[in-house]
């Protein structure tokens, strides 16, 4: 107990020190520099200031729950040659911080040496980070970072091509392509969020706020006119909270158009994100509540009578945050879903904007027409048997959340049969609910099965059924109707799956592709994909499959997929910082940091999947073109890239 105690201690003030430690003027003060040994062998030399009355902990064997200082690399061909020695400063200490065990520290200077290996090219200069801790008398600072770039003699730059000036979406050969796709996606989002209100009208937290919330209106207000007026500013207001919600992301948007992308394919944000709404469906199942800390809708209650639009504004802040409890994890499932599909702030507040809309639409109109608030039915178990099932839905989500980091990082946790496994268990205890075999803490204890719920049992067994076939092995396990969500159809539990198309193997490197298109004297078609992309394997399962739409692109085309989320990291020769057309600086770590900026640089897209068409020269043959469900639409396209290609032969 007592270890873990002090382990639990060194965490979270790690967690602490990370946080403070980009404005710590007083940290460990770092040179680095390098000596050739061999070919492919080095040695670091790190030189270190310690600041006056602190000292550096050097190595820490004794001292449970404390690393010793380490130096880290991104790439794995660099590979540590021993231990780090200490040439200078190195001095024994019992600490009482660790019930006075020895450790070795170091006090005003140190000079460390590392002796490295690495296979392959030998990057001209080598990114690193060593990470430290450092104490004094009556402060303990662990878990500290400094990065460094050194400079290795011998050492070569193989920058890839990020720009390619040749690409010109703006005059093509051929003027096919998507002109503007960006608005059907954008109404769609809309329409998605439109949904997720109406829904969220239907839970607890919401419905029986509906006639109290017209009544208090049309009282209050004095006349009809006057009351309808106000219950219409109510609703804009709830409209506009939640678009003014979604503005910070514009801000990360124009920082970097990239950001939202890799936000959606982070592995650990999906992780988090995969907890979240685990807890959530916990949560709507009625064995704990989630809402915001009660002060925060008090003080926008207390200020509700302050004027009179301002105070109908404070109503519908008030509004927003006492029903989060039941719209806070159907907004989260359309955030996520938003920042997935596209990737783009305004996206979000299209989603947002059509959630608020949802949310805001029905206080209008029963305000409007009150003598709508007869033919609603009254609040009882219903609302309740909605939440929960909201709740096995969001464990639907969830999983789907952990899929895409399973697949971004290529775990095979959960492979295609069990992804639709546990669906299918999710839908099978749907079915059990809604029947009143399964009951949960606020259910009513009689059931009544009417109309609507029985079209539900109906709905939820339907979908069981449909799922089924999925978990095996045969023909029949190709769902079309959920393509995309779960994981592809190759990434499977089975040796040899028998829906997986292998008859077209993409390429994976653009310089490789454009390589054997020159020696095939073929067009190249360019395939901007991503691991957790639903999008691309729809089309990759439903269009790419069609003979027709085959036979083109692997007997006339030289195709390369590049995956924007590939987290594998670049060898140290091949990082780089480029300049993009925004002037802004950007790392190139992984293979995603290149294929994302590269597409970003010369297609002027971070949506996935987007497809190119380009000739020998690299000069653009047609527009691009975006998700297509219509293998007709698709091959036409194709053609018409490839009657480019022959007309700039010729």
């Amino acid at each position: 107990m007592r270890l873990l105690l002090r382990t639990a201690f060194v965490t979270i003030v790690s967690f602490l020190s990370i946080i403070s430690f980009a404005q710590d003027s007083t940290a460990v003060q770092w040179q680095v520099s390098s000596k050739k040994l061999a070919t492919g062998e080095y040695q670091l030399q790190l030189t270190g200031k310690v600041p006056a009355g602190k000292y550096l902990y050097l190595f820490t064997k004794d001292a449970e729950g404390l690393d010793s200082i380490s130096i880290q690399f991104t790439d794995s061909a660099i590979v540590k040659d021993g231990a780090v020695q200490v040439k200078l400063g190195g001095s024994s200490y019992a600490d009482p911080i660790f019930d006075n065990k020895n450790v070795e520290i170091a006090r005003q200077e140190v000079i460390l040496l590392q002796k490295i290996k690495i296979g392959g090219v030998v990057p001209a200069q080598l990114k690193g980070t060593i990470v430290y801790a450092t104490g004094a008398a009556e402060e303990f600072l662990p878990a500290q970072e400094f990065a460094f770039d050194v400079k290795l003699e011998g050492g070569v730059l193989q920058t890839a091509r990020i720009k390619i000036n040749s690409i010109d979406l703006n005059n093509t050969v051929n003027d096919c392509g998507d002109e503007g796709t960006e608005g059907k996606s954008l109404w769609g989002i809309f329409l998605l969020g439109l949904v997720g209100g109406f829904i969220a009208l239907l839970t607890p937290c919401v419905f029986p706020l509906i006639p109290l919330t017209v009544s208090f209106f049309t009282k209050r207000s004095g006349s009809r006119a006057k009351g309808i007026r106000n219950a219409m500013i109510y609703g804009f207001f709830i409209f506009l909270i939640y678009i003014l919600l979604s503005l910070p992301f514009h801000l990360l948007d124009q920082t970097d158009p990239e950001i939202l992308n890799n936000i959606s394919t982070n592995v650990w944000l999906n992780i988090i994100f995969f907890i979240i709404f685990v807890v959530f469906a916990i949560s709507f199942f009625g064995y704990f509540e989630i809402s915001l800390p009660g002060n925060i809708a008090n003080r926008a209650d207390s200020k509700s009578s302050v004027g009179s639009t301002l105070g109908i504004f404070f109503m519908a802040l008030t509004l927003a945050i006492v029903s989060f409890s039941c719209t806070g994890p159907i907004l989260g499932s359309l955030l996520a879903g938003a920042l997935t599909k596209d990737g783009g702030a305004m996206q979000l507040s299209f989603g947002m904007g059509g959630f608020g809309l949802g949310l805001a639409l029905p206080f209008a109109l029963f305000a409007m027409f009150p003598n709508w608030l007869q033919s609603l039915p009254k609040s009882g178990g219903w609302l309740n048997t909605v939440k929960v099932v909201l709740g096995f839905l969001e464990l639907a989500m969830a999983v789907k959340f952990l899929s895409n980091a399973d697949l971004v990082k290529q775990w095979h946790l959960l492979p295609r049969e069990v992804f639709l496994g546990i669906w299918l268990v999710i839908a099978i205890l749907l079915v059990l609910y809604l029947l009143g075999l399964i009951r949960f803490p606020h259910d009513d204890k009689k059931v009544k099965i009417g109309g609507i719920r029985w079209t539900f049992i109906v709905l939820f067994a339907a979908a069981a059924i449909y799922i089924a076939p999925g978990v095996t092995n045969t023909k029949w396990a190709n769902l079309k109707l959920i393509s995309g969500f779960p994981p592809p159809l190759c990434y499977s539990m089975y040796e040899h799956p028998v829906n997986c198309e292998t008859s077209l193997e993409p390429l994976r490197d653009y310089e490789e592709a454009l390589e054997l298109a020159k020696q095939q004297n073929k067009p190249l078609l360019i395939d901007f994909t991503g691991w957790a992309c639903v999008n691309c394997r729809r089309m990759e399962e439903n269009v790419w499959t069609n003979p027709e739409v085959l036979d083109l692109m692997k007997n006339k085309f030289v195709v390369v997929s590049l995956y924007v989320d590939e987290r594998k990291v670049l060898p140290s020769a091949q990082q780089q910082t480029v300049a993009t057309k925004t002037g802004a600086m950007k790392e190139i770590v992984t293979v995603g940091d290149k294929w994302a900026t590269f597409q970003s640089e010369n297609f002027d897209a971070v949506a996935q999947p987007q497809y190119a068409i380009l000739g020998l020269d690299e000069a653009a043959l047609t527009k691009t073109k975006g998700y297509t469900a219509s293998p007709a639409e698709f091959k036409l396209w194709l053609e018409c890239g490839l009657s480019a290609f022959k007309s700039r032969q010729r």
